[in-house]
């Protein structure tokens, strides 16, 4: 690499959909996928077998672990970590700024910390610097304001705890427990 070059890597078995864009600096496992039109900005961490939805964004300076799933429409701001197993629903979005225009907005941009196995439904909204905890799930729609328990269910604007994700049950029988083997 020459001076001012940005080399970027992306493992094997990669599918990337038409007219997805992939900035340089970014690390990418093995197994990774696009939608179509999905967008991923520079200097991001990406594990593997991670699937980013169509017309989905990651912004830079994201840290994705394995096994994520981002699906459509998704919107990840920067500086966000996605822990390992993690889903995010289409059209969720993770915010990184309490005071948008500040002057010294850039200088404390936080994304969330989405941990291990949580679940984010669809529209959902995670303001910035906040911690959704390891299996825990937030419903459709809520606007997550406050950090979440590991194992907790939110739901609402503002979200809030309504029960533990051990208590859920198969709405169609399927099986006992949907969220036991976490």
């Amino acid at each position: 690499m020459r001076d001012g070059e940005i080399g970027t890597i992306i493992g094997e078995n990669a599918f990337i959909r038409s007219h997805s864009v992939i900035y340089a600096g970014n690390v990418i496992g093995s197994n990774f996928q696009t939608g179509h039109g999905a967008m991923i900005r520079e200097d991001n961490t990406i594990g593997d077998n991670v699937s980013i939805g169509t017309s989905s964004v990651v912004e830079h300076h994201c840290r994705i672990g394995d096994k994520v799933r981002i699906h459509s429409q998704a919107f990840i701001c920067e500086y966000s970590t996605l822990e390992e197993g993690c889903w995010i629903g289409p059209g969720a979005v993770l915010s990184n700024t309490l005071h948008p225009l500040c002057p010294k907005a850039k200088e404390c941009l936080k994304g969330p910390k989405i941990e291990k196995g949580a679940k984010i439904g669809a529209n959902a909204t995670v303001l910035p610097d906040l911690t959704i905890g390891e299996n825990s799930l937030v419903g459709a729609g809520a606007v997550v304001v406050k950090d979440v328990s590991k194992n907790s269910v939110v739901a609402g604007s503002p979200a809030a705890a309504i029960k533990d994700i051990h208590s859920l049950k198969c709405r169609y029988s399927l099986m006992d427990k949907p969220y036991a083997d976490f």
